[in-house]
């Protein structure tokens, strides 16, 4: 019986960090492809917000979870791109515009939950997970690990696609001259507005659909302000990356790993003050910046407008 018991808590702490632990992953992802382009998204946890709302009505509407995601990715999109139209294009103060982004899109997504939703508070059905053959049978780690929606496998491999991306492809070369070295890119004939406006676009799509997955998949419903700061946790694990796709999935599932423990502990029947499970993630991004914070390292030219030559 003790193990039986031990079995389950630990496939439930197994499940509950990557599910705490993927939109991190999605917008940390994003996040790093726009620092390396040289801005500071500090919209990004409306565009996770956003996501999520756009995710959730679309799923609920049609019964479609694919749908759903990709609308989440698209509601993500259309805040970066007015992101990028005002940062980018214009370009305005990306700390102030990413702050206002975020604030008004937390307004937005409230107002249009209160008329949608206030009164029947809907939920999604939860969505048949995809078990890899072989993989999905070893014990305690088969049903946590490999017994996951596809967004968990697409998120993964999305890591070294983008290590890939970074290291063997002109894209890559573009992304961080726009980031270090945005003169020298113009003088090569490369766009460095449209390279920093795909950066943004991309991360957008990423953080919404970090979004549709807490919404859809980790929740199954959509309440006002339910991304709790996880953007800007997103933000520091991508500072603290240093450009290494790797080290954003690490992070995030450190964060992921700081929220779920509390919560198994509580499952198990430990007093956890539920004060300490919402610090607790906070303390561990604060922790860890406060230790390897002095070698994050970013781009000379991160969160500063490109003028000259810019195309």
């Amino acid at each position: 019986m003790d193990a039986l018991f031990t079995n389950a808590f630990l496939v439930a702490f197994v499940s509950g960090t990557i599910a705490a632990s993927l939109p991190l992953l999605l917008a940390g992802l994003g996040e790093q492809m726009s620092e390396k382009a040289g801005v500071l998204n500090l919209g990004l946890e409306g565009m996770m917000l956003v996501g999520a709302f756009c995710g959730f009505a679309v799923a609920l509407e049609t019964g479609s979870f694919l749908l759903g995601f990709l609308a989440g990715a698209a509601g993500g999109m259309a805040v970066a791109a007015m992101m990028a139209a005002l940062c980018v294009a214009l370009p305005l103060n990306q700390i102030v515009v990413g702050i206002a982004l975020t604030l008004g899109m937390q307004g937005a997504t409230s107002l249009a939950h209160h008329v949608l939703y206030s009164r029947t508070f809907p939920r999604l059905p939860r969505q048949p997970e995809v078990a890899l053959p072989l993989l999905s049978q070893i014990p305690v780690l088969g049903p946590s690990l490999f017994t996951q929606n596809p967004v968990v496998y697409l998120a993964l491999l999305l890591v070294p696609a983008a290590a890939w991306l970074y290291r063997a492809t002109n894209i890559g070369l573009n992304l961080a001259a726009a980031g270090s070295k945005p003169a020298a890119l113009d003088l090569a004939g490369v766009s460095v507005t449209a390279t920093r406006a795909f950066a943004v676009l991309a991360t957008g799509a990423l953080g919404g659909l970090g979004g549709a997955y807490m919404a859809n998949i980790g929740a199954g419903l959509f309440v006002p302000f339910m991304t709790g700061g996880a953007g800007f946790m997103a933000i520091v694990i991508a500072m603290l990356a240093r450009g290494r796709p790797a080290w954003v999935l690490g992070g995030a599932l450190l964060v992921g790993f700081a929220t779920s423990i509390t919560t198994a502990l509580q499952v198990a029947g430990f007093n956890i003050p539920t004060d300490l499970v919402l610090m607790l993630p906070f303390g561990t991004i604060m922790l860890v910046l406060t230790l390897f914070g002095r070698r994050a390292g970013l781009p000379a030219a991160l969160g500063l407008p490109y003028h000259r030559g810019a195309r």
